[in-house]
């Protein structure tokens, strides 16, 4: 449910007293999420994924890798990528072993649960998840820790501007891959 919309009024009782009041009114919205996935191979999506990885890099600062690098990596991987009302609101692109080499979330979408949903199809899919963070990215670095990744190493220079990376990990407990697979499902 949203709040579209609220109202304040006031009255006067009996007894002189004012009575204020106070009206919200909600809307009931229901929304439709599709899943696309390309494959390996496939890249039906790649330039989509690309345009809104490039808008993060613009505004942010962060997922600044080349468009050879990307694309080369895209085709590779597996990319599950949402759409709600035909536009992309987020992509997880995976290698076969469950590293997330690509997580972006259109900024205007964060926190809504895309990002996790899209965590909880690679871990549907793979028993161990893998992924480097920025080192000063802290929004991703609380995104990973709040969901259950935890932190192996830094490593410095990791990324090709010289920026230092952590190693994050989602290990193979059971009931923190259930809470997530439990996100696929809503």
């Amino acid at each position: 449910m949203k709040t579209v919309g609220s109202r304040d009024a006031a009255t006067i009782d009996a007894d002189g007293e004012v009575i204020l009041h106070a009206y919200a009114i909600t809307a009931i919205v229901s929304v439709t999420v599709e899943k696309r996935v390309d494959g390996p191979g496939t890249s039906d999506h790649a330039d989509e994924a690309w345009q809104l990885k490039e808008r993060i890099r613009r505004e942010e600062g962060v997922l600044k890798q080349r468009k050879r690098f990307f694309m080369d990596a895209y085709q590779r991987a597996t990319t599950t990528l949402l759409y709600l009302d035909g536009d992309l609101v987020g992509f997880a692109t995976v290698r076969r072993d469950g590293y997330i080499l690509f997580l972006a979330v259109s900024p205007e979408r964060r926190g809504e649960g895309f990002g996790r949903r899209l965590v909880a199809e690679v871990a549907e899919e793979h028993r161990t998840v893998t992924c480097h963070a920025r080192a000063t990215n802290d929004r991703a670095l609380d995104f990973y820790e709040a969901i259950g990744f935890e932190i192996k190493r830094r490593i410095e220079n990791y990324y090709q501007d010289n920026g230092d990376a952590y190693y994050l990990r989602l290990g193979p407990d059971e009931r923190l891959r259930d809470r997530l697979s439990e996100l696929i499902r809503r």
